[in-house]
Parts: C-alpha cells; structure tokens; sequence
C-alpha cells in the first residue's frame, strides 16, 4: 500500500548502491545504462520540474563499501530524498554475516535520515525462486529483509515491498544472467518506490503478474539451468576466487546533482529520460 508521504517538494535526490542502482539490465556500456534510479527520478520530476538527480552507485559493490565510498559523497550533496539499495552481493558471499550487512545499510538509514533526508530502500526476492540452484541463498534473504524492515522502522525509512509480488518470479523481469532486473524489471522497481512514496500518479499496478509465458519443457529447463551455471555462475565465482569484482576501476556514473535531462561529461546516456 502506498504511504501517502508525498507532502514535501523533492529537489535533490541522490542513490546509493551497486549494480541495480547503477542500471545494470537497463541499456549498455556503450548506449548508457538507465535502472530503475534513472526512471524514479523520471517519475519525481514529473511532479518536481526542478528535480536536480546524482547517482554514485558502482556495480559490485557490498554494503560495507557502499557505505564507505558512497555515504559521504552522498551526505555533501545534501539530498532531501535519497534511496539506498545494497546487500545481495554481501548475500551471494560464502561468509554471509546478515547482522553486518543490515549494520552498514542502517548507518547510512541513520545518517541520511538525520541530515534531514527522506530515505527509501527495498526488500529483495527470494533468489531460489528465480535461480533454483541458488535455493541455499533463500533463508539468507528473509533474514536480511527482516534486518532491513526492522532498521528502517527505527529510522523512519519508507521501504518498497518489492520481494513480496508473485510477478518478481518471472523471467521476463530478468536479464539472462537472473541477477539484473530488465528493463522491464528495473521499471517495476521504480514504479514501486513511486507508490511508496505515495507520488501522484502511482499505484499498485507495478505488482500485477504479466500475461503467463508458455511453461517451458523439463529438458529446457534444465539445459537453461546448466547453459546459466556455465555462463554466469562459473565467471562470477572466478572472480570471486581471484578477489576481483566487476566494479573494479569503475566511478559513479552521475557523481554531482544535475537536472534529470543532463548527461554527465564522459557519460553518454547516462541521464536518459524515459
């Protein structure tokens, strides 16, 4: 349900994250990556023309270093609305501590809130329903959701529900490698922070299922099962053994505030309104 907190004008927004926030799913390298950030700031400037809109999230990053990196950057553009989006790459760590995770997201809740900063964050879905041979990951997102739902209760942070709809299951709000939203995705997304926030406009049809995808044969999905293990999972964990990530050497796409229809020098795309 919405939470009707839509009283204020928002000016400043600013996102904190990792690879979802950055867009990843959304666009390209080359064209410029768009995400779900990208298209909620679409949707605050559609009732706040003077929307001003940076987003420092660097794909790969953990929550720790989303924390350390982004935090202060964050805090000296002095936001008045900012989302935090940041926990499944600590989820998909063998040493996953939920307690730690949900620590660091809570520190920027308390910080950005106590600069006077609305903050939304999300809950995520259960990626065993998505990736079955991720099903160990699933008690690993309960408990940090919980963790998350709690913290931002004591912050005062508006959270989307966006682990809760039968409709974040299907593929099709998925890019093939299972762990990007699609464009298709990463428009739910915002349109869930929207009705959140209670943005006029907004509503619960971001929930609703999609028209139903013939249901694939036993063998096929199997075979997709085993063509993802050997395409995704196989590079992700080498680059885990080799303490790489695929962050390294890359910035924040769009580090200062600027008007939704900027694009930052160097950043082609970037900033694409819808």
């Amino acid at each position: 349900m919405p939470n009707g907190e839509h009283n204020r004008g928002y000016l400043r927004y600013v996102a904190l994250g990792d690879s979802q926030t950055e867009g990843i799913g959304d666009g390209d390298d080359t064209a410029g990556l768009r995400g779900f950030a990208d298209r909620f700031a679409a949707h605050l400037a559609a009732v706040e023309p003077g929307l001003q809109y940076a987003n420092l999230a660097v794909r790969g990053r953990l929550a720790g270093q989303v924390r350390s990196g982004q935090l202060g950057p964050a805090l000296a553009l002095r936001p008045d609305l900012a989302t935090v989006v940041a926990g499944v790459n600590d989820m998909l760590r063998p040493r996953f501590d939920a307690a730690e995770t949900a620590g660091h997201l809570e520190e920027m809740f308390a910080a950005l809130t106590g600069a006077g900063a609305h903050v939304l964050t999300v809950t995520f879905p259960d990626l065993s329903r998505i990736v079955p041979l991720a099903r160990p990951v699933g008690p690993r997102v309960a408990d940090l959701n919980d963790r998350i739902r709690a913290a931002a209760a004591r912050h005062g942070v508006t959270v989307a529900e966006t682990a809760l709809p039968e409709a974040v299951t299907d593929p099709r709000m998925w890019t093939e490698d299972r762990l990007h939203a699609s464009p298709l995705g990463h428009e739910r997304i915002a349109a869930a922070l929207a009705h959140a926030l209670g943005l006029p406009g907004s509503d619960d049809s971001w929930t609703l299922a999609l028209p139903l995808p013939p249901a694939p044969a036993t063998r096929s999905a199997v075979a997709a099962e085993l063509r993802w293990a050997a395409g995704f999972l196989g590079p992700w964990l080498g680059r885990r053994l080799r303490g790489r990530s695929s962050g390294d050497g890359r910035t924040a796409k769009r580090p200062q505030l600027l008007p939704l229809g900027a694009a930052p020098s160097g950043e082609p795309g970037a900033a694409r309104t819808p």
